[in-house]
């Protein structure tokens, strides 16, 4: 006996006043595909959705879970600003404050589009030909009541990049006037971790911190990153000269290699210490390495950064000047270098180390489609000193204290003669 139909299941949002809104209104107007659904409630209250099975989300915003989809739907609200920093708002949300009235309190034109469920698109500020245009451009002046917009158009740059957006002028001045304000000082440093692990998932995450700089929040977020700018390298190695430059073009370069964040972020900070570097000996950077490992771990204390991030930009810091010039360093110094990367214990991260390395290598004018033998010759190496018989060898050794060193000259040997057949180094 065949099952009977089962009744609809009817829609617990039917009869409200639903609209899309945000990014995903905005991304197919692009040809990109949306990655969330949000909408937004006008002319009911809490208490309206709790009934219809609806889930609160979150203390200070009215949202709420759709007890089917799981898609965001927000009340809408406007938002009254108290106190200085993103924390310090007032927010109103009841039946009477219009779709209009929700959509002006969004950061940017592009992001205040709604579509009512027959299609039709809302856009009260201008934001479809702003699309066309290819321009970022703030709502209203309530813009310049939280910081954390500046970081977020300085994501959307990053974002859309390659489609050739760029901030309006006038958006830039008010991003400037609020850094002078003090507005960024007042940002906690979970939030500008947020925003700056997001951009850097981009496909162009130096547009991020170049608009930063541009609007002068850079030199109060991340000042070891912004006194970059200006520093110059020897141009044998480095033909864009510029520090700044270079480590715009790893990063970009480190996206390019690889999706994961903790290699981009690795690559952001390997040269930190460049910033450093006494003007005597400029343009050279004897001991830029240890001084780059120092300044990121402040930054790393600063914004909180998880310790797998800070553990990588750590050793690709530290070591990557080695890692270039593997094929000129003696079979023991390779060891240490494997050894000090806990490249036997981890070596998921060496690889990521490498890959960071080889965004450096490769993120300099004219260098982008070079080869970069070097890491796969070190991968070579660390898989013919970790194959080593380590019991073995200790069961061999006798006293215990003669261990590691047998150890040792065993590993040094397996990289001497997987060396021997590794082909000659290239011009890299």
């Amino acid at each position: 006996m065949s099952a009977l139909p089962r009744p609809p299941v009817a829609d617990p949002a039917a009869g409200l006043q639903v609209y899309l809104v945000g990014g995903a209104v905005r991304d197919p107007l692009l040809g990109r595909v949306p990655v969330e659904w949000d909408y937004v409630v006008v002319g009911a209250d809490p208490d309206t959705l709790l009934r219809r099975g609806f889930t609160q989300v979150g203390r200070d915003f009215p949202v709420f879970l759709h007890p089917q989809t799981k898609a965001e739907y927000a009340l809408a609200r406007t938002e009254r600003k108290t106190a200085p920093g993103y924390r310090g708002f007032v927010v109103q949300a009841d039946p009477a404050v219009t779709l209009e009235e929700d959509l002006r309190r969004r950061d940017l034109t592009i992001n205040a589009l709604a579509q009512a469920p027959d299609g039709t698109l809302i856009d009260p500020f201008g934001g479809l030909v702003d699309l066309k245009a290819r321009v970022l451009r703030h709502c209203s002046p309530a813009f310049s009541e939280d910081p954390v917009r500046i970081l977020r158009v300085a994501r959307f740059a990053a974002r859309f990049a390659h489609l050739g957006f760029a901030v309006a002028p006038e958006t830039l001045d008010l991003m400037r006037a609020m850094v002078a304000a003090g507005e960024v000082d007042a940002l906690v440093p979970e939030r500008v971790w947020q925003e700056l692990a997001k951009a850097l998932g981009e496909e162009h995450p130096s547009r991020f911190f170049e608009v930063l700089r541009d609007c002068g929040a850079l030199a109060r977020l991340l000042p070891e990153l912004d006194r970059l700018w200006g520093v110059p390298q020897p141009a044998k190695w480095h033909p864009e000269i510029d520090t700044g430059v270079h480590v715009m073009l790893v990063v970009d370069m480190a996206a390019r290699l690889s999706p994961d964040l903790e290699v981009r972020f690795a690559a952001l900070c390997h040269d930190l210490g460049k910033g450093t570097t006494p003007a005597e000996i400029l343009p050279r950077h004897h001991g830029h390495e240890e001084r780059s490992v120092a300044l990121l771990e402040g930054v790393c204390d600063r914004f909180r950064v998880p310790n797998h991030f800070r553990a990588l930009a750590r050793i690709t810091a530290r070591d990557h000047g080695l890692v270039h010039t593997v094929n000129e360093l003696r079979h023991a110094t390779i060891l240490d270098l494997l050894e000090r990367s806990d490249a036997f214990r981890r070596p998921a991260r060496f690889h990521q180390m490498l890959t960071a390395c080889e965004a450096d290598f490769r993120g300099r004018t004219g260098s982008a489609e070079r080869p970069y033998p070097q890491a796969a010759t070190l991968r070579r190496l660390r898989d013919a000193a970790a194959a080593v018989d380590v019991q073995t060898i200790a069961a061999a050794a006798g006293a215990p204290p003669l261990i590691p060193a047998a150890i040792r000259k065993a590993r040094i040997a397996a990289i001497r003669w997987a060396r021997a057949e590794l082909p000659e180094p290239g011009g890299a």
